[in-house]
């Protein structure tokens, strides 16, 4: 499904949740998709299962994952509701991102249309 990089300084949980979340968010995974059990994962990333859970746990927390008593975990349903906490915190993030690409020297249009882009993917999932 993915690997994972063991030479990285973050929690393997933390780049699990990073990887599903980029495959739901890329439209690679889509709403309603089972995703591998906690044990099959585990055992195809050679990792403690504990450290499967954990990540499952963050994204269910976060709304990526819903799970299923005895059926198991799903790609949650979209949530176009807006949660203007989430918005606020993304918008943070997202003028954080927008000035270090400036500091890196991307100009205007660089950025203005990496967010267009963003958008046109948006239409076509």
């Amino acid at each position: 499904m993915f690997n994972l990089n063991y030479g990285d300084r973050r929690p393997l949980y933390i780049q699990i949740t990073e990887k599903f979340r980029e495959l739901i968010l890329t439209g690679v995974m889509n709403e309603g998709d089972k995703i591998p059990s906690v044990r099959e994962l585990a055992a195809s990333l050679a990792i403690n299962p504990n450290t499967i859970q954990k990540a499952y746990k963050e994204l269910e927390n976060s709304g990526f994952l819903l799970s299923v008593p005895a059926k198991g975990s799903f790609v949650a349903p979209v949530k176009r509701t807006a949660d203007p906490a989430k918005i606020e915190e993304l918008r943070r993030k997202l003028r954080s991102l927008v000035r270090e690409m400036r500091f890196a020297g991307a100009e205007r249009e660089v950025v203005l249309s990496e967010i267009e882009s963003v958008y046109k993917e948006e239409k076509e999932i």
